[in-house]
């Protein structure tokens, strides 16, 4: 099978969130018009590049004005999809996955988990934050009858790749991915990796960087 190609390069969508905060930021404070070179200077991006990012969403902004900020929020948010509700189902609700049940927030940026998945009995037909949460045997069956094609995983690393393999043989399309292993998955299939402990291992081997090159300068 051919590899996807996609449209928007992801380093581009990784970044036009940060634009739509800082202007939704700027809608708030009352301003109307945002330039690129604004945007660049406040979150430390080349102002080039933003405005080749700005590209995609196809707005087009005034000479020496900028970007309309209200068609500018409108704009990104339709684009990025937060405007629309997607549901997923979650697997593995331990404390990582009942604290995603728990966070509302998601569904301001289009996230709506509607079912929590695990292998403990015990858990089967009980809640969290009015989510059901039912034995990953019943999962295909749900998802033949709801259509869900978004998987939410926070199994134990362990358990990571199986249940992978059995989110994508029940028909999930995309996985979000917050286990730190890097599972292995159809070219078809989309996968977005967040893993908490890899950015801990990256924040705490710049701070030891950090501290060394102090120590050094003493």
């Amino acid at each position: 099978m051919s590899q996807t190609r996609f449209y928007v390069p992801e380093p581009t969508l990784r970044r036009l969130p940060w634009y739509l905060a800082y202007a939704q930021l700027v809608q708030h404070s009352g301003e109307t018009f945002l330039s690129s070179t604004q945007i660049a200077k406040n979150i430390a991006v080349d102002a080039s590049k933003v405005a080749k990012d700005l590209s995609y969403v196809q707005i087009s902004g005034r000479t020496r004005v900028g970007y309309d900020v209200n068609e500018l929020v409108e704009v990104l948010e339709k684009f990025l999809g937060f405007t629309k509700s997607h549901k997923a189902f979650l697997f593995g609700v331990g404390s990582l996955g009942g604290a995603l049940m728990h966070d509302n927030g998601l569904n301001h940026f289009g996230l709506e988990i509607v079912t929590g998945f695990d292998v403990k009995y015990e858990l089967a037909g009980t809640s969290i934050n009015r989510i059901p949460i039912h034995h990953v045997d019943r999962f295909k069956e749900l998802q033949k009858q709801t259509g869900i094609n978004i998987g939410v995983l926070t199994v134990p690393v362990e358990r990571a790749q199986e249940t992978a393999d059995m989110m994508i043989e029940g028909g999930i399309q995309a996985i979000w991915n917050f286990t730190p292993f890097r599972i292995r998955v159809p070219d078809n299939i989309i996968v977005q990796n967040t893993s908490i402990y890899a950015h801990l291992a990256v924040m705490f081997n710049r701070l030891k960087e950090l501290s060394e090159n102090e120590r050094n300068r003493k």
